[in-house]
């Protein structure tokens, strides 16, 4: 690819991860061309689809959610394991509206939907593992932990760390206090 090829991609997906982060995946094309100073056809050539370009950048977000999952199926309490990497994951949310739509399941892209396939499947040892109520999913805390961001976002900016507390409720509505071992789930 030549430099200005190069230059002009990394703008178009600094502009791109940017918008995305602060307006989630509803932000059109037309509007992060602006922000990249390039014409709308030059983020078509670079990505066909909108989809597209919202699976490059949310993938490493996905692909990082996941690796916090699976480096905590060892963890020698699964539960504080589950509460830290919910902590993790929402804080992660609370930096990118776009991945938390795509989280949520509001973006169609194989890509998309396989990486968060994979974070559900990660989760779920971790669920699996844990002392919680019920039959919780790896895709229940997912779309629970987009949940606690979009509750707590009308007050970003007045309270920043309200989804903190908002969290604090919900881990502690699905923590099962009633017993030491976890439950069983395939």
């Amino acid at each position: 690819m030549r430099a200005d090829a190069v230059r002009t991609r990394k703008q178009l997906l600094d502009a791109a991860f940017a918008m995305f982060a602060e307006r989630g995946a509803e932000v059109s094309v037309a509007e992060i061309a602006e922000r990249a100073g390039i014409g709308k056809g030059t983020v078509f050539r670079h990505f066909a689809t909108k989809e597209d370009l919202i699976a490059a950048i949310v993938g490493d977000l996905i692909d990082d959610l996941v690796e916090a999952a699976e480096s905590r199926h060892d963890a020698v309490d699964p539960t504080a394991a589950l509460r830290e990497f919910m902590t993790y994951g929402v804080a992660r949310l609370v930096d990118n509206q776009a991945l938390c739509d795509v989280a949520g399941g509001s973006v169609r892209h194989l890509d998309v939907e396989a990486g968060v396939a994979r974070l559900a499947d990660a989760v779920h040892v971790l669920v699996g593992r844990a002392r919680v109520r019920g039959e919780l999913t790896g895709r229940d805390v997912v779309l629970l932990m987009t949940g606690v961001h979009k509750a707590a976002a009308p007050l970003r900016d007045a309270e920043p760390d309200l989804w903190r507390r908002y969290l604090g409720f919900l881990l502690d509505g699905l923590l099962d206090t009633t017993s030491s071992a976890p439950h069983s789930r395939t």
